[in-house]
């Protein structure tokens, strides 16, 4: 077993494998019928850190605009990054933020929905595209993902950037409802004008930095067969005695449905607006 904590902090790499047939194995061999994986352990703030060195690089001298969408400060966001002082951090007070949000409050500058029609967000957002969208933690709270999604491409101008990141294992959190689990494919599919240049997994606990890329040759691996990293480094499964040990552990007690176990588990998707 290897010690993922420690290895994402030392900023390692995990050698897989995958064979013609999707299997996975951790042998580090390879052949004409087997390309090799590897998994890269991070951190959250490690990848921003290269988001924002991309999104540098894509505006050079000129002031970036950045939109945030689902923007609203609240007191349970303990493990939130505050994305309007790391862009003023970065690039100083000529930055343009607007925080955008379907309610009034801390941080929130224009009140609106992602989902809305075109003529509605052109009116509240204004016709100059944004250099960078970030929409962490907002897709699965609401009712029209795909048109959310679509609004994200046609505020940003060609060659923006695009950060989304999205529950794929999480327990149900109203805010003020939750609705849906997205894959990494599952983002690919609605994010179709954008080019994927960076994708990971992330947690979700308070104090817990980690991050985890599937890559290859440097690139991010975006084949489905890619997923089966999913089991071989995250999914836990107990025996029957175990389980039953470590749900009579907690309090209150737990209900026994399954032994196979998913932690909370974030995908991220950075993309760039295709010309």
């Amino acid at each position: 077993p290897w010690n993922l904590g420690r290895m994402a902090h030392a900023g390692c790499i995990l050698s897989w494998c995958a064979n013609e047939s999707g299997a996975m194995t951790s042998d580090g061999a390879s052949s004409e019928s087997r390309a090799e994986l590897r998994v890269v352990g991070s951190s959250v703030g490690r990848e921003v850190e290269l988001l924002l060195d991309r999104l540098a690089a894509g505006v050079g001298r000129r002031a970036p605009r950045v939109l945030q969408v689902g923007s609203r400060a609240q007191l349970s966001d303990r493990n939130e990054l505050n994305w309007r002082a790391l862009i003023a951090k970065r690039f100083g007070k000529r930055a343009r933020f607007v925080g955008f949000d379907l309610l009034e409050g801390a941080n929130v500058d224009v009140v609106g929905d992602i989902c809305s029609t075109p003529r509605t967000l052109k009116t509240l957002l204004g016709d100059d595209p944004f250099d960078l969208v970030v929409c962490c933690h907002v897709l699965e709270h609401t009712r029209q993902p795909a048109r959310a999604a679509a609004n994200i491409e046609r505020v940003l101008r060609p060659g923006g950037l695009a950060y989304v990141a999205t529950p794929w294992s999480q327990a149900f959190h109203a805010a003020p409802d939750d609705y849906w689990r997205f894959s990494v494919r599952g983002l690919m599919l609605m994010f179709a004008r954008l080019e994927i240049v960076s994708s990971f997994y992330s947690g979700g606990d308070v104090g817990l930095d980690v991050a985890y890329r599937v890559v290859r040759d440097g690139q991010p691996e975006l084949d489905p067969r890619a997923g089966a990293v999913e089991q071989g480094l995250f999914q836990l499964v107990l025996d029957h005695e175990d389980n039953r040990a470590v749900l009579a552990r907690q309090a209150p007690e737990r209900l026994a449905v399954s032994r196979t176990y998913l932690p909370t588990l974030f995908v991220n998707i950075v993309g760039q607006r295709r010309a």
